[in-house]
């Protein structure tokens, strides 16, 4: 069985052609989790999501982040 990283040049959605393309695609990612956050945090102090929810879902996006930023370090 092949490992994630052997993979790198064919990840759906990414269009990496290098290594280095992909670990850039893996930046934009990672980026999408940050503007999500601050799009979670703006709906909730808008009283649009219950703050337990808000809670719930930075929570997961901040495991996001580190897994991406940990495969992204894996690909160095």
């Amino acid at each position: 069985m092949k490992a994630i990283t052997d993979y790198y040049t064919g990840q759906e959605g990414s269009g990496s052609l290098s290594k280095k393309e992909f670990i850039q695609f893996l930046n934009f990612a990672r980026r999408s989790t940050f503007e999500n956050a601050n799009m979670t945090i703006i709906f909730t102090r808008r009283g649009l999501i219950a703050q337990q929810r808000s809670d719930d879902v930075l929570q997961k996006l901040d495991m996001l982040c580190r897994k991406i930023t940990s495969f992204q370090r894996s690909l160095k």
